[in-house]
């Protein structure tokens, strides 16, 4: 007797058609396969620049920890479409042009390449993320503060 599942190899979309599921490992491969991403010395040229802007979607209690990026815009994850947009009702002022250079940081470089995936479909096609995030930041002896 059949109950309608896949038997757990994917899921349907309702078409009828069945999807296989990805772990999170070929995901971040997939993700991070669409875009180069940036280490953290050419983050900090780029920042110091002008030419990059440096957004820390950490959660409080990681940047009361470990500290802040000096001039980063702090943006929670959960609000980081709505922040960046440069069409939507909540966008920041920085986020004026669909060709911001934008580098997203989280603590180890994992959530941030899934919110560029994100960034991306919004038409921010210059978005990156910081390989190794804000601990490989820390680690290169850039500046926390």
């Amino acid at each position: 007797m059949s109950d309608g599942s896949s038997g757990g190899d994917g899921n349907s979309d309702g078409s009828g058609r069945v999807h296989r599921a990805v772990g999170i490992d070929e995901l971040l491969e997939r993700v991070r396969a669409g875009y180069e991403r940036i280490e953290p010395q050419e983050a900090y040229a780029a920042a110091r620049s002008g030419d990059a802007l440096l957004v820390d979607i950490r959660y409080a209690a990681l940047r009361e920890r470990d500290g802040l990026i000096p001039d980063a815009l702090v943006v929670e994850r959960n609000e980081l479409e709505w922040r960046l947009d440069p069409q939507g009702s909540h966008r920041l002022l920085q986020a004026t042009s669909h060709a911001l250079r934008v580098v997203v940081i989280c603590n180890e470089g994992y959530a941030s390449s899934l919110a560029v995936q994100s960034l991306h479909q919004l038409g921010l096609h210059r978005a990156t993320d910081l390989v190794g995030g804000f601990q490989a930041w820390r680690a290169a002896g850039l500046p926390v503060v």
